[in-house]
């Protein structure tokens, strides 16, 4: 039979609409969610990024606050404007856009944004919190990964997980949400013996390591549920996942694709995060 796939698309287009008319609700309460992005420089990728996130906001009726700022920004000029949007009641979520120039410590960068509009989670408070179990802003890609999950009615419930990648973005905390669901989680990296046979024991493969197709599909155990957040350019315009998809495929439950899967989501989650922040807002008032 046939791997089921896991449309990116079509879910981040659900999460759009169910944040559309909360949205709608919460301007009749006199609050409109406010995401501010903060681009440095003038990288191709990002800038398009950058594009595609305020779209989306003004289409869903959020305030969309863009600063984008030459790469010759100095690190105190771009602490000076986090400090501002920290202040600025119409903001509910602050996004600096990465990479940033070398000049500036990144790390310092995203510790300046208040825990309280953290909308990519980054921040160490929110990290804690997501330690602990007790989360309040959560990481776009791997909040994007559980909602894909939620979507295909996988219980996570003593499952075996194995995560390929340990970045502070994806693989750690996507190892600690699955974890608060009660999965035996394991995160594998470069260091890990016998890579293959870990990974065959996994009900739940979520590859996040960065390489091109590193995850073979005989590697997958049949019926296990595939999660590739890769994405790597082969060639000129071919562009691939962490996971051989066609062999894949083959014997999995399910899988997702490469455009079109977790992608999506990232940006979807961003906007949730932003909205729970006026959510948030609201009660506090």
């Amino acid at each position: 039979m046939a791997a089921q796939i896991i449309d990116g698309k079509a879910i981040a287009a659900k999460v759009r609409e169910r944040i559309g008319s909360t949205v709608s609700t919460l301007k009749e309460q006199g609050i409109t969610p406010g995401l501010a992005v903060v681009l440095v420089g003038d990288d191709p990728a990002s800038r398009v990024y950058v594009g595609m996130k305020k779209k989306m906001c003004i289409e869903l009726g959020m305030y969309s606050a863009d600063h984008e700022l030459p790469s010759t920004t100095t690190e105190a000029e771009l602490l000076a404007l986090i400090g501002q949007l920290n202040a600025d009641s119409r903001v509910h979520g602050i996004l600096v856009q990465l990479p940033l120039p070398d000049h500036i410590d990144t790390d310092k960068v995203l510790e300046a944004i208040s825990p309280d509009k953290d909308a990519d989670g980054f921040h160490p408070y929110n990290v804690g919190r997501l330690m602990i179990g007790k989360p309040t802003f959560q990481p776009c890609t791997p909040y994007g990964v559980m909602v894909m999950l939620d979507e295909i009615g996988y219980d996570l419930k003593g499952k075996e997980v194995v995560v390929v990648g340990r970045s502070n973005i994806v693989g750690k905390p996507v190892a600690l949400m699955c974890l608060s669901r009660h999965a035996t989680v394991t995160i594998c990296h470069s260091r890990t013996k016998d890579l293959p046979d870990v990974v065959r024991r996994a009900d739940v493969v979520i590859a996040a390591v960065g390489k091109a197709e590193m995850v073979k599909g005989d590697w997958i155990k049949p019926g296990a549920v595939v999660i590739d957040v890769g994405i790597n350019r082969v060639g000129e315009k071919k562009l691939v996942g962490d996971v051989e998809y066609a062999a894949a495929a083959e014997r999995a439950s399910a899988i997702t694709p490469v455009p079109g899967g977790v992608g999506p989501m990232t940006i979807a989650m961003l906007l949730q995060n932003t909205l729970e922040s006026a959510q948030r807002k609201v009660k506090t008032v």
